[in-house]
């Protein structure tokens, strides 16, 4: 059987004004979701794949960069030459562990098309605000020739309305390290390394700084096929509780000894709370727990 990886994490708090929705008129939205009857934010998982792949990127090279300059994508290998029978380089980490699709419609009519593709090793979920949205809104006024639209408007202030939400996110994300090409316990610790560094997801303009790393992170490593543990963050008494996580591990579900678990929710754990998890390791750091969980994977993957 393989050892699948799953990760559950929450950021701090913060004030947020990620993953634009729609503008309507002169008001930049943020996009939401109704999440247990009640409407939360949300950051898509392709941003933070994107800043993932940024952070994969120190560790060694990736098919795709990111130009600040031009603002546009670059390949080193935009035909995915590394794959196939045919390769005669090592594939790339981010294409190894974040997949890829290049579909190419037929030549000529009544042809066929191609497809080059690899689904995901590591894949990851959407992130949704542990809090519902209040509607909060701040008017804003570029002040005049502060940007060239802003200029050819005249010398009157802009007029602009931010969507915003002081809140954490919370997402979760799924990891086979045996399935990965090559080098497979490094570029699954270099994934999990990579989630614990995020910084910039889902910018708006530069505007808003977020800190997307984690404030607490749950690792679960197990031979089942099921996560059970995505969510598993909650607003509790002002803070975050784990409370179904809990339920979990006493009903036998989860095994405690499967858990590996970091950073400030080790911290407001109760004497009560701490029962059911003995034997899962526990850190007060988000950095010391992903080191653990890193070398749990060196010593259960090979290859």
């Amino acid at each position: 059987m393989s050892l699948h990886v799953f990760g559950a994490i929450v950021t701090g708090l913060g004030t947020a004004a990620n993953n634009r929705g729609e503008t309507e008129g002169n008001v930049t939205t943020l996009q939401k979701i109704v999440w247990n009857g009640q409407e939360h934010t949300t950051v898509s998982a392709e941003a933070i794949r994107f800043a993932l792949r940024r952070r994969l990127v120190e560790v060694e090279p990736t098919n795709r960069t990111y130009d600040e300059t031009t603002r546009a994508n670059k390949w080193a290998d935009e035909d995915f030459d590394r794959w196939g029978p045919k390769a005669k380089a090592k594939p790339f980490i981010d294409d190894d562990l974040l997949g890829f699709m290049s579909a190419e419609a037929a030549q000529e009519e009544g042809g066929k098309g191609t497809v080059t593709a690899r689904r995901a090793i590591l894949e990851i979920t959407r992130a949704v605000s542990l809090t519902p949205w209040p509607g909060d809104v701040t008017f804003n006024a570029a002040s005049p020739g502060a940007t060239p639209s802003a200029q050819k408007k005249g010398m009157n202030p802009v007029p602009y309305v931010t969507e915003m939400h002081a809140t954490r996110y919370q997402y979760g994300f799924a990891m086979t390290p045996g399935r990965l090409f090559v080098d497979k316990a490094a570029r699954a610790a270099a994934a999990l390394r990579g989630l614990c560094a995020l910084g910039e997801v889902a910018g708006n303009h530069g505007r808003f700084l977020f800190d997307f790393s984690p404030e607490s992170i749950i690792f679960r490593f197990t031979q089942e096929a099921a996560p059970r543990i995505l969510y598993a963050f909650a607003e509790q008494d002002g803070g975050v509780g784990v409370g179904d996580l809990l339920r979990k591990v006493r009903a036998g579900d989860i095994k405690a000894g499967e858990l590996v678990i970091g950073g400030g929710i080790v911290e407001v754990l109760t004497e009560k709370e701490r029962q059911p998890l003995e034997g899962a390791r526990l850190f007060p750091g988000v950095l010391a727990a992903c080191e653990a969980a890193c070398e749990r994977i060196a010593t259960e993957v090979t290859g």
